[in-house]
């Protein structure tokens, strides 16, 4: 597929999407480092919104409408500056080619999408009592909408169904044996339930895309 942007430049709302997850780490990190606020910003940013899979089995909420909307505020806070860089260069190169694929709405719908997506599959697989946070379930969308983007493109050439699908399965397995690796150096501390549901919503929304608009949503 034709590239829409030139090689050097990213759209400026994927540079926005990247802005908006990084702020609040921004924000907590200088609480961290004493330039303001105080050191209590970050646990209360995880009390009021983490991913707490305990809310939606009968724990008590800090506020009415917590457990929705933990679904969206899980992905814009991170452990520390390491988890959000290795967010952001994921979010950064795979926003672009989404990019490629849907329209600025089409593509702020889908990364909505996406995080409820991941935040579903967590809350439905998991009932682990530590917070969930980060960006990861988007990047696994994003991840998604490219690799089904490729199945795409290579029907569109017309090869069979094995070629078409070949480079999705290769894909798909090598992000499923990140998620084991990463699971084992984490000692379990890996939201891997967030990654499937977030990879599952990106290929769902590259497959509605294919079928409308000549494969952008509009």
């Amino acid at each position: 597929m034709a590239s829409r942007f030139p090689a050097d430049m990213t759209p400026r709302y994927v540079t926005g999407l990247a802005v908006a997850v990084a702020l609040p780490e921004l924000v907590v990190l200088g609480a961290d480092l004493g330039l303001w606020g105080t050191v209590l910003w970050r646990p209360l940013s995880y009390q009021y919104g983490a991913f707490w899979a305990g809310l939606l089995h009968g724990w008590t909420p800090n506020y009415a409408v917590q457990p929705v909307t933990m679904f969206l505020t899980h992905a814009v806070l991170h452990s520390g500056p390491g988890h959000l860089i290795g967010n952001l260069l994921g979010i950064l190169p795979l926003g672009r080619l989404a990019a490629e694929r849907l329209d600025r709405a089409g593509f702020l719908l889908a990364c909505l999408l996406i995080v409820l997506g991941g935040g579903l599959a967590f809350g439905l697989l998991s009932r682990s009592p530590q917070p969930m946070v980060g960006a990861s379930g988007l990047v696994f969308g994003l991840a998604g909408i490219w690799a089904w983007g490729l199945v795409q493109d290579r029907r569109a050439e017309g090869r069979g169904v094995w070629g078409a699908l070949w480079p999705f399965a290769a894909i798909t397995l090598g992000l499923a044996l990140f998620n084991l690796v990463s699971f084992v150096l984490l000692r379990g501390l890996l939201a891997w339930e967030t990654h499937l549901g977030g990879y599952l919503a990106g290929v769902l929304c590259a497959l509605w895309a294919g079928r409308h608009q000549k494969g952008r949503i509009t």
